[in-house]
């Protein structure tokens, strides 16, 4: 059947051997534009030439094939992280994108919760203060995440406040635009319910670890995930210089102690400093893993 399509597609440039209307030959070429499969084509041809083409036939098939690859586009390939960038792309209205410098506040807790954001590149941090003025670090997101989703599920007030650790782009995404997309498109909603549900685990591993790991092993595991570790091919990553204070929130230790960790670490040659950042070797993983 493909080593017959040459040949059709030859007799398709003499209008005196196949007379098709011009509706005719807008819809073929969908069908090429469309990646549609190659017997889609050649029956459209056969029935072309046959002067019995349906166009009735020959729609469904074409909103079949358009259906197909909207479905290869959003689905979560294996191996692949979701592409939320292609899907917002298409997305104008109710949309913005924004630059955030470093240390800049994107919202503060209290304020009112009517967006949400999704982070096309940078790292952002979360906290939440206490009446008495404590502060806690809740998570430290970073490129192709989503936060401050409470507002979807009916959260009026920010809980937390977020800022940007590095330089960030971000799209802000309005209430109203992300609810009607998880209403009218099965894709979205399917993936952005993998994203919560990846998260829900997420904050289940961190539970676990504050309550039965030691300090070392929870600093080792908070670095690995500050790189990413596991969700790229390479043996080891650079992440942006994170101060001690911030790790010492984090890890739910003291300064002295996260730096007596990070000294050990660089001599067994985990890790390595400098001014463009801190590199973590897979060697780290060793002190997770060991009982």
């Amino acid at each position: 059947m493909k080593a017959a399509i040459p040949a059709f597609l030859t007799q398709l440039r003499n209008p005196g051997l196949i007379a098709m209307s011009i509706y005719s030959k807008i819809l073929w070429l969908l069908l090429c534009t469309s990646k549609a499969r190659w017997d889609y084509r050649a029956a459209f041809l056969i029935r072309g030439m046959a002067g019995c083409m349906s166009h009735r036939w020959l729609l469904l098939k074409l909103r079949h094939s358009l259906s197909k690859q909207q479905e290869v586009a959003m689905s979560d390939k294996k191996g692949q992280p979701v592409n939320w960038e292609a899907i917002l792309t298409g997305v104008f209205r109710g949309k913005t994108v924004i630059e955030y410098g470093t240390n800049r506040c994107i919202f503060r807790q209290g304020q009112p919760a009517e967006s949400l954001f999704y982070i096309r590149r940078g790292k952002v941090k979360l906290t939440v203060t206490s009446r008495q003025g404590k502060e806690a670090i809740v998570a430290i997101l970073g490129s192709g995440e989503f936060f401050g989703e409470g507002c979807l599920a009916g959260q009026l007030t920010r809980m937390a406040t977020a800022v940007a650790m590095t330089e960030c782009t971000l799209d802000k995404l309005e209430k109203s635009l992300m609810a009607r997309m998880l209403h009218e498109q099965y894709g979205v909603s399917e993936l952005f319910v993998k994203h919560l549900l990846s998260r829900n685990i997420r904050y289940e591993a961190d539970l676990v670890d504050q309550l039965f790991n030691s300090s070392e092993k929870r600093l080792a595991r908070i670095l690995l995930l500050l790189a990413h570790f596991g969700k790229e091919s390479r043996a080891e990553m650079v992440i942006p210089r994170v101060n001690q204070d911030t790790l010492a929130q984090m890890v739910g230790t003291t300064r002295s102690r996260v730096s007596h960790f990070m000294n050990k670490f660089r001599k067994l040659g985990f890790i390595d400093y400098d001014d463009s950042g801190l590199t973590i070797h897979s060697g780290l993983l060793s002190i997770v893993l060991h009982e």
